[in-house]
């Protein structure tokens, strides 16, 4: 061999690249032995004793009968009920509120909020999350930890991270600490009507984010006296709605007041996150513009007892709204679904502990879900409103391998799916 051919295969050794002439590994195979197979909620069809053979990364086939080939890995879940890994459309990964919060806002770096966010990207993926929507977190540690997820760095579910675009004053905003303190706090992403409001949009997708998050209403969590009624205008909202679209962005807004909800809907909103005063109108307008609903029951159901809570750490101003707005959310949901509104799963989890998301599936059967619809919201239906029902939702050839299995039978106890004993994403396994 040449001193030439040396150096470049030195190179090869070095950087991990072969040399041009070697033939590339053949990809490695799984094979995935289910006992009881959920491949697509949409049809509700179990079946048993199937083997899906996942090769770089997707599911290539589904095989009646167990089978496998040497030189394969076998997962061995006969005695498991096996199901496509989970979606939650509403998390804000980063953080979970607590008496600390605070202070954390003006002592944690962007760096200190990713490292926080690994460790609860984590304990998400471990409970059966393999996909997530984060509605607002710190941009530069969200969009870190996105790109580091999918660069196969750091474990976690894949993220889709928006950009929040709120108004001053409003929901999304800063309150409680000094104005210079708020000033250096506040988003670069709030605006003042319509222009602005396209601008900060822009903003946002130019650094990066897979979608944009508004508040059309007040917060229970902001610390304010605003309420949770309409906050921006209907002009603002059909301006970042044009806006966003037209970059190939969709549009989710956090809404209360009925009419907030049914302001945003008519601007064209892709979907509602929460709707707790949601009406006969709204629900009308739901189904004019097909938009998706995510109810975030658990992050009503955990607000509201902490509220009740005789030593809440809660401000008294936040109190109030959760004990107002938080045991509306049952009923809500049970209007929206009655009304033939879509529905997508979301746990609005910092407000619940991260990896405990499985615990709303309980609640939206206690909202009339059967538990098969309740687990369409977190597969077929999340991966439709999240635009990805050609890569995950179901199980099938071409599709993501993300698997989850459990050892019940969660269309007869939903709850079983807060026992996740096995998650593979995009075919590499997380929890054996």
């Amino acid at each position: 061999m040449g001193k030439l051919a040396l150096l470049i295969a030195a190179v090869g050794v070095w950087t991990g690249v072969a040399p041009a002439s070697s033939a590339p590994a053949p990809e490695p195979i799984t094979y995935v032995q289910a006992g009881r197979l959920l491949a697509d909620p949409g049809t509700g069809r179990v079946e048993t004793r199937k083997t899906l053979v996942i090769r770089g990364g997707r599911v290539v086939e589904i095989r009646d009968g167990y089978t496998s080939a040497s030189g394969g890995t076998v997962v061995d879940l006969h005695d498991s009920f096996v199901l496509p890994g989970l979606i939650d459309s509403h998390v804000h990964i980063l953080d979970e509120i607590g008496p600390s919060d605070v202070l954390e806002q003006v002592t944690k770096t962007s760096a200190d909020w990713a490292i926080d966010g690994a460790y609860f990207a984590a304990r998400t993926l471990a409970a059966g999350f393999t996909t997530v929507a984060d509605l607002g977190d710190d941009s530069d540690g969200i969009l870190a930890l996105r790109d580091g997820i999918n660069a196969g760095r750091i474990p976690g579910p894949r993220i889709l991270a928006a950009g929040f675009v709120g108004s001053h004053g409003g929901h999304g905003d800063v309150f409680g600490y000094r104005p210079d303190v708020m000033n250096r706090l506040s988003s670069p992403w709030l605006c003042d009507g319509a222009d602005d409001c396209r601008r900060a949009v822009r903003m946002a997708v130019r650094r990066g984010v897979d979608l944009i998050k508004i508040a059309s209403t007040g917060g229970v969590m902001s610390d304010t006296t605003s309420g949770v009624g309409q906050q921006m205008t209907d002009e603002e909202l059909v301006a970042i709605v044009q806006t966003a679209h037209s970059l190939g962005r969709r549009v989710t807004c956090h809404a209360h007041g009925v009419d907030g909800i049914n302001a945003a809907l008519r601007a064209g909103v892709d979907s509602i996150e929460h709707g707790a005063y949601l009406d006969e109108e709204s629900i009308r307008l739901f189904k004019q513009h097909d938009a998706y609903l995510v109810p975030t029951l658990l992050g009503g159901d955990t607000i509201t007892r902490e509220a009740q809570r005789p030593d809440t750490w809660l401000p008294p101003v936040i109190r109030e709204k959760a004990l107002q707005v938080g045991p509306l959310m049952i009923a809500m949901a049970d209007r929206a679904r009655k009304g033939g509104v879509k529905f997508a799963f979301g746990t609005d989890s910092e407000v619940s502990p991260h990896g405990q998301n499985a615990r709303e599936f309980a609640l939206l059967v206690k909202a009339g879900f059967t538990p098969l619809d309740a687990i369409r919201t977190a597969t077929v239906w999340g991966a439709d409103h999240n635009r990805l029902s050609d890569q995950i939702g179901s199980l099938a050839p071409g599709k993501m391998a993300d698997i989850i299995a459990v050892k019940g039978d969660p269309l007869k106890d939903v709850t079983e799916l807060e026992r996740v004993t096995f998650v593979m994403k995009s075919g590499r396994v997380f929890r054996p």
